[in-house]
């Protein structure tokens, strides 16, 4: 099932509800993108992107594109004041040192126990798992971005990953056109669910399984 781009806006909106003050953040391609057009007001963090660029801006006003300015995934970016560059070792010695207290991620699955499947379905030609590896065991918390279905409308949040992992028990926190999840330690709870969707349509869509609190969140 395809996504609008008010339903990627309204993901990354409540993504960006997770970044707190002084964060240094890594944004994934696709989704995650986005987040960085809705920094929640007097929060200040610092977007790292894998081809050497810390302090990264948003996204840049149609015809103010700077050629030379790109995220890993080839999209135009702006900085803010203090950014800076470096080469591509630094950028991933960065990660793999745990100096990234956040990456926010795209997956094509991710199971009840926070297992990752992000960069390849077999038999499709892809460009390689690039830094989603390293960020996904080194990041300090990790966040997913996706559709709650894929295009067969199947769930894309299971019980166990059909799909090559990226990396084991590394997800916190899943946000999807449906719903907020969290990745606890007894499996996946349920905190938020997106209107018009139920709490009854997460579940019948979701074949993981979910802890239900009495009180969840909808947001409208």
């Amino acid at each position: 099932m395809g996504m609008g781009e008010e339903t990627r806006s309204r993901i990354a909106k409540r993504a960006a509800l997770e970044l707190q003050n002084g964060m240094v953040v890594n944004l994934g391609i696709g989704i995650p993108t986005l987040v960085a057009d809705f920094i929640p007001e007097g929060v200040h963090v610092v977007f790292h992107a894998e081809n050497g660029i810390l302090f990264a801006g948003r996204a840049p006003d149609p015809g103010e594109e700077d050629p030379f300015l790109c995220n890993a995934g080839g999209y135009p970016i702006t900085i803010v004041n203090g950014a800076s560059y470096c080469d591509s070792a630094i950028a991933f010695a960065m990660i793999r040192r745990g100096c990234i207290d956040m990456t926010i991620l795209g997956a094509l699955e991710v199971s009840e126990c926070g297992d990752l499947a992000n960069w390849i379905v077999p038999g499709k030609r892809v460009s390689g798992i690039g830094g989603a590896m390293e960020l996904a065991q080194k990041a300090k918390k990790v966040v997913v971005l996706m559709n709650h279905v894929n295009q067969q409308g199947e769930s894309k949040i299971r019980k166990r990953c059909g799909l090559p992992l990226t990396a084991r028990e590394c997800v916190d926190l899943i946000i999807t056109d449906m719903a907020v999840m969290e990745v606890g330690a007894e499996g996946l709870i349920l905190r938020e669910v997106m209107a018009p969707y139920t709490v009854e349509d997460v579940v019948r869509y979701t074949e993981a399984a979910l802890i239900i609190p009495e009180n969840i969140s909808i947001i409208t």
